[in-house]
């Protein structure tokens, strides 16, 4: 997430300068053409028009698209931070004085859950973008946590050993620990530690969690429909191709009568590269926001979030040596 005022427009420039090159070039190949006697490389620029139409259309469409699924991606989490304080203090409180003991060990397991969860969710995908050279290159500015530490690591400071390899052994850690839970919970109600109205309290968090973690790993495994974003790329880049071709005559008939005559045509360079880069840098934009846990700068900040969690939680219980606060690097927190 950018926690600043703004993306500069020189970090724009260059995190979009690749494409700044390539579009340069698409722009200078017809006009140097034209300007050297392929006046035949003309195309009217009505038709470009409608394609342009179309392409802001669809290019709209997947920004929104690339919102929606940011913004879901935030209230889910903001759902996990809600529940997770919901739960420390029902769960304090309904055996504080019976077995505090058990009550650290669940909030330990609660916060084993939340790294299970975001590590799973910064693991890569076919379909995300930061293999991209864009991408790479801009990730080198912040840390990416799940990529500086390991899981086994960061959970042995939550869970036993015993419990630590048995979670391990499983596919999907985050869910075991949360069935953990449930099992412990279990065993604190057969025993008579917490009446019916408790249990009922403390089991709808744990339902709330394994909800929230679920409709997580819908957006994770989901990506935005190819066919939506590969019509999009197709249309986008015809357009790209076919503006140079369609700006050539007019601004060709810009010097017509004056001193400049048969030169303004290489103005084409320049306003084509404008235009293409806009509608360009657009979908750029979208494509950055899609995937809200790969670890982009504008991703949803889960690890910060889990760790605001784990000290509002280890502050119930009246810790002294709460663990310190994700902070921005470069504007940039994840």
């Amino acid at each position: 997430m950018h926690s600043g005022k703004k993306f500069s427009a020189v970090e724009f420039i260059v995190w979009t300068r690749r494409s700044i090159y390539c579009l340069a070039i698409l722009a200078a190949i017809p006009t140097v053409l034209y300007f050297f006697g392929w006046k035949f490389l003309y195309v009217p620029w009505q038709p470009i028009a409608i394609m342009g139409t179309a392409v802001a259309f669809i290019v709209g469409f997947k920004n929104n698209a690339s919102y929606s699924r940011l913004w879901e991606a935030r209230q889910i989490y903001g759902a996990i931070i809600n529940d997770s304080r919901s739960f420390g203090y029902i769960l304090r409180d309904a055996l504080s004085g019976k077995d505090p003991k058990k009550v650290k060990e669940m909030f330990l397991r609660h916060y084993a859950w939340l790294t299970a969860l975001r590590f799973q969710l910064r693991e890569s995908r076919a379909w995300e973008n930061m293999s991209t050279a864009q991408f790479d290159e801009y990730s080198k500015k912040y840390d990416i946590p799940e990529r500086l530490s390991k899981l086994d690591d960061e959970l042995k400071k939550y869970l036993s050993e015993s419990e630590l390899q048995y979670i391990l052994s499983k596919k999907n850690r985050a869910t075991q620990l949360m069935a953990s839970q449930s099992k412990e919970l279990s065993e604190i109600y057969s025993k008579g530690e917490i009446n019916d109205f408790q249990w009922t309290q403390i089991n709808q968090q744990l339902v709330k969690f394994t909800d929230n973690q679920g409709k997580a790993e819908r957006i994770k495994n989901f990506p935005y429909p190819r066919n939506f974003s590969s019509i999009t790329t197709y249309l986008l880049l015809l357009f790209i191709v076919f503006v140079p071709f369609g700006l050539l005559k007019e601004f060709d008939k810009l010097g017509d009568g004056t001193i400049v005559e048969g030169f303004t045509v290489w103005f084409n360079i320049p306003f084509s590269l404008l235009v293409t880069w806009c509608f360009h840098t657009l979908d750029s934009v979208g494509e950055a926001s899609v995937n809200p846990f790969e670890g982009s700068p504008n991703d949803v900040p889960i690890t910060q979030i889990s760790r605001t969690i784990e000290i509002d939680m280890r502050d119930m219980l009246d810790e002294s040596d709460l663990p310190p606060a994700i902070v921005p690097k470069n504007n940039i927190v994840l």
